[in-house]
């Protein structure tokens, strides 16, 4: 089976989100993580955790939303990952490509996320975007203040500098649809060399629809494409990527088990 490990599920309809679970389950994507970018916003990704037994979440505000509402603080996410099906934080991060809000605004919210980490022992889902030195600046301060905690780069296009540097501390690496498209030969590279035990696959769906369909609506079954690349830059089988990636989100999301 594979584990879509990053998507936004209730940006879909309530009349097509069975149809879409559906179909990632005739694709043998058995599990999904339904991913928050909003403090107010959590509430749905309960419900649809609750709702659909293949389906986990995560609690967090996105770097583009921080603006949008007082920055959550420690406590308030510790709080809010306080539900079975709550099994991590993020996704959280800096982006200095939209710069929707504030630089400084971004990094306190990026630090309450990886306290609420430490706190928590839940694994912070990291967005970063044209922003690698501060992430990397940040995770390497929290880590020495605060001590350590499970990460993962989700939708990587980063440097290679920054996913080796979140590996060496434990961290893990999600590969998107981003992969497959024709210019991401040095994301392929990386993906090459990146440790086996370090590795996983997303849509970040309903955005970034793998080729041979980029530019339509993305969903969870689509991750078999993403898997299927990976798989050829490995030197792998589909079976051996769909049994690493299984068995690392496990091991990361060890809340799901």
């Amino acid at each position: 089976m594979l584990v879509d490990s990053h998507c936004h599920l209730d940006y879909y309809t309530e009349a097509e989100i069975e149809a879409v679970i559906g179909r990632a389950a005739e694709a043998g994507v058995e599990r999904m993580v339904t991913i928050g970018v909003r403090v107010d916003q959590a509430a749905k990704v309960k419900e649809l955790a609750e709702r659909f037994p293949q389906v986990w979440g995560t609690v967090g505000v996105h770097p583009q939303s921080v603006g949008e509402a007082p920055v959550a603080s420690v406590d308030e996410l510790v709080a809010l990952t306080d539900h079975p099906r709550i099994i991590g934080l993020g996704e959280s991060g800096l982006d200095y490509f939209y710069d929707k809000a504030p630089r400084e605004v971004q990094q306190e919210s990026f630090r309450n996320h990886i306290r609420a980490s430490q706190r928590t022992g839940l694994p912070l889902v990291i967005h970063a975007r044209d922003a690698d030195d501060d992430i990397a600046a940040i995770l390497a301060e929290e880590r020495a203040a605060g001590g350590s905690f499970p990460a993962l780069l989700h939708c990587f296009s980063s440097t290679r500098a920054l996913a080796e540097a979140v590996v060496a501390e434990g961290g893990y690496v999600s590969l998107s649809g981003i992969l497959t498209f024709p210019k991401s030969e040095e994301l392929r590279a990386i993906a090459a060399d990146l440790p086996e035990d370090r590795l996983l696959v997303e849509t970040d769906s309903p955005y970034l629809a793998p080729v041979p369909l980029r530019g339509k609506r993305n969903e969870p079954a689509l991750v078999a494409h993403t898997a299927a690349v990976l798989a050829r830059v490995r030197g792998w089988d589909i079976a051996k990527v769909q049994d690493v990636t299984t068995r690392n989100f496990e091991r990361l999301f060890s809340k799901s088990a």
